[in-house]
């Protein structure tokens, strides 16, 4: 995966490639399809909420993008946004980053987001060379805790009631990998 231009096959039709402001439209639609079962752990839905928050948010992610302080990536499955992977917080000087994820329920269960991650992990440990991936969850998303467990992540603690979340004081588990136990396992991974 190259950062510029990336468009990366995912696997059963899917591809993953950069989320763009100009992709607006195709955005809000894919949120209004997911908005419900996404929001319930993740804010996305509430921050695009009609075409010109949803523009600002992606514009937000491009800036992060110019400035090397994030990435954003949809992903596609036979052509139609389903969700997306993001580098939240990215310090390549620091050699730390924050990824998330959001998927709508029609494309769950395929290990979309997996693949897109180790992917962009991927990109992040060995082009840019991040040392530690952090991902922030609730306690209570099991699949994304899943996804955690699937690319290797540690449990490292729970922040409690830290998130003020749609007025509901909730805790924040913080998983990680670090660059050392990412490539060791990337590595002894045979290709597919």
């Amino acid at each position: 995966m190259e950062d510029e231009n990336v468009r990366d096959t995912l696997g059963d039709g899917a591809e993953l490639r950069p989320l763009e402001p100009w992709q607006a439209e195709e955005f809000l639609a894919h949120m209004d399809r997911g908005r419900e079962y996404i929001g319930r752990y993740v804010g996305l839905p509430d921050v695009a909420a009609d075409l010109d928050s949803a523009r600002n948010w992606l514009q937000v992610y491009a800036d992060k993008a110019a400035a090397d302080t994030g990435r954003l990536y949809g992903i596609w499955l036979d052509g139609l946004l389903v969700g997306g992977v993001l580098l939240r917080d990215f310090d390549a000087a620091a050699g730390n980053c924050e990824a998330g994820c959001w998927l709508e329920p029609a494309a769950a269960g395929r290990g979309l987001v997996t693949r897109a991650l180790r992917l962009v992990i991927d990109w992040a440990v060995r082009e840019r060379g991040i040392h530690r991936v952090e991902w922030l969850v609730s306690p209570e998303n099991t699949p994304s805790i899943n996804v955690a467990k699937r690319l290797g992540m540690s449990l490292e603690g729970v922040q409690r009631e830290n998130d003020l979340y749609r007025g509901v004081r909730q805790d924040t588990e913080i998983w990680s990998v670090l660059a050392p136990q990412w490539r060791a396992a990337r590595d002894a991974t045979p290709a597919r």
